[in-house]
């Protein structure tokens, strides 16, 4: 059961969350990208609705069920990319930043396929995907109705 519902968070913060929102999604990241890095996130965080919201987006956007199925075990396939794989280890150290901090390593490898304000910006976006699952797994949000927009 919920414990807040969406309709009942200030709608001021609602706003403010969506402008960031609209603010990554209109940046230069590709939004495939940005959906890989959400349901990383949302995997990781163990955020049921999340996890729902972001693999229909992704499959939205054309994934395919193999690299969706195979995304928390990214690391042990061929099916990613270097720069994806690159996003994912990056995206997996912001998240667990209470384990490790960030290494040099990774960071700079993110240097060979984005610019400063695209390492900006995806930094941005990991850090509000984090925001909104604990926002999420707090009010306890129930999983599986939500649905892509067209």
């Amino acid at each position: 059961m919920e414990r807040i519902t969406f309709s009942q968070i200030p709608k001021r913060m609602v706003e403010r969350l969506m402008a960031i929102e609209n603010y990554i999604n209109e940046s230069t990241l590709d939004l495939q990208l940005l959906e890989l890095m959400r349901l990383r996130v949302a995997q990781i965080n163990k955020c049921a609705y999340c996890i729902d919201m972001h693999y229909k987006e992704l499959k939205h956007t054309g994934e395919t069920e193999l690299r969706m199925s195979t995304l928390s075990v990214w690391n042990e396939t061929s099916v990613f990319t270097e720069k994806e794989k690159t996003v994912l280890l990056f995206t997996e150290a912001l998240t667990e930043i209470s384990k490790k901090e960030v290494s040099t390593e990774i960071f700079n490898s993110l240097t060979k396929f984005f610019t400063t304000e695209e390492i900006c910006n995806l930094t941005f976006a990991i850090s509000q995907l984090n925001t909104w699952t604990r926002l999420v797994r707090t009010f306890k949000f129930k999983a599986g109705n939500y649905q892509v927009k067209e």
